[in-house]
């Protein structure tokens, strides 16, 4: 088996500055995707429902990548990057198309369209680190993915309203009651998404599969097979790992869905279509970006603690505390400044949820099925957002009395379950010890 060499910090930024377009499309949509189906004229207890392509598209599409990719090798491009670059280009393309929508069925076929195309980009990526770099190195690879993320997250999250308040578009709305400052920021978001994928395509070279993993990924096999084998023999720290992700991404769903409407109704006092709903949609935009960015700062103490040898676990639950603290409290105040309060806590757990479940896990798993076994991780991703997707509406209309925040505070204490559940999955000197 081939020995990588470490990487410079430049390098390691050239092969990630990809998820920095990735996310800067996919925070326009989590920031501003329940709006639009409002502003289209969507219920709130319609919203979960339809959101359900998110987790829907990466269920059915991440494994599917995972699995290719690793069977994947062109001359040119190599084995990840055909995908980065095909599904930067169909992202590009929904992203233009989404503040265009006419109709809530046009809006919500979008968005399936949209996240899988998303999910062709992104899910290569966590496999591109473990390709290119040693294994003592992932974790800081893993690191500046998170750092980039949350650049690309806190700039997109922000730009509706900074366009607003800095005057450079009017707080006018088009014909379909979406901002003017909702659509140019989509506009803007396809071609940052484009230019990031390419340049990490440009910049980032692959190593050729070794003679030994070629032969082994050429065999015939069924994707079905493989599939259900890859789920029945999953390794031990990747089926505990499951759990801490499913609580985890269980109270992100319940935020993304609810946060920015539930202000905009129970802060600012608006409805659809009103200022007042216009400035909270803004205004959780902000606090998007305000997560986001303190995500931004977070991966830069990360990259250096992981360089010095800090357990990736530690950091994780660390942040899954403060995640789940933020939350609870983003139901207790009531003045929009308090709501920063939550969202820093918010942000220093996004910084571990994006980086350090994947460092815990590269090492535990083959590397010739890398992507494949990256895929199957989604799974556990996925299901609770679904989840939340199907049940997250009744639960609110039923009861918490049609009052939003409930939910974001219930996603709250799915995250304090999570760091709970860190609790029996391996460390990394654990794992080498093992």
């Amino acid at each position: 088996m081939k020995e990588l060499k470490p990487l410079s910090l430049p390098a390691i930024f050239n092969m990630s500055f990809g998820f920095f377009g990735i996310q800067f499309g996919w925070g326009l949509q989590m920031a501003n995707m329940s709006a639009i189906y409002e502003f289209l004229g969507a219920s709130e207890s319609e919203i979960p429902i339809l959101w359900l392509a998110a987790p829907l598209t990466g269920l059915l599409v991440q494994p599917v990548i995972g699995y290719y990719s690793d069977r994947t090798w062109m001359k040119r491009l190599g084995r990840r990057r055909p995908y980065f670059l095909a599904g930067a280009i169909l992202a590009s393309l929904s992203l233009l198309a989404m503040p265009n929508s006419s109709a809530l069925w046009m809006a919500a076929t979008l968005l399936w369209v949209l996240d899988a195309s998303v999910n062709v980009s992104m899910e290569p990526f966590r496999a591109f680190v473990a390709d290119l770099m040693p294994p003592k190195q992932r974790q800081v690879g893993f690191a500046m993915q998170s750092l980039l993320i949350g650049l690309g997250a806190v700039l997109s999250s922000s730009l509706p309203w900074l366009l607003t308040n800095l005057g450079l578009i009017d707080a006018s709305v088009t014909h379909t009651g979406i901002p003017w400052s909702v659509k140019l920021s989509f506009y803007i978001g396809a071609i940052v998404y484009l230019i990031s994928v390419i340049y990490t395509v440009v910049t980032t070279k692959e190593f050729p599969p070794e003679p030994a993993t070629a032969d082994a990924t050429a065999k015939p096999t069924s994707f079905i097979t493989e599939i259900v084998h890859g789920i029945a023999h999953m390794p031990h720290v990747m089926r505990r790992l499951a759990v801490v992700q499913f609580f985890t991404w269980l109270g992100l769903f319940c935020m993304w869905i609810y946060f920015s409407p539930a202000i905009a109704r129970g802060v600012f006092g608006g409805l659809p279509g009103s200022l007042e709903y216009q400035r909270g949609i803004e205004w959780g935009g902000l606090c998007f970006a305000v997560y986001n960015g303190v995500a931004f700062f977070i991966s830069f103490a990360l990259v250096a603690l992981a360089q010095q040898g800090v357990s990736a676990k530690m950091m994780h639950r660390v942040g899954l505390l403060c995640a789940g603290l933020g939350l609870i409290s983003a139901g207790i105040f009531k003045t929009p400044e308090l709501l920063i309060i939550s969202m820093i806590g918010v942000g220093i757990g996004w910084a571990t949820i994006l980086s350090m479940p994947y460092a815990l896990l590269a090492n535990a798993i083959p590397a010739n099925q890398m992507g494949f076994y990256m895929g199957v991780f989604n799974f556990f991703i996925v299901l609770p957002q679904i989840l939340a997707a199907t049940l997250l509406g009744p639960a609110v209309q039923h009861l918490l009395g049609g009052h939003a925040l409930g939910a974001v505070m219930f996603g709250g204490g799915s995250m304090l379950v999570a760091a709970l559940a860190l609790n029996w999955v391996p460390s990394e000197q654990e794992q080498s010890a093992a």
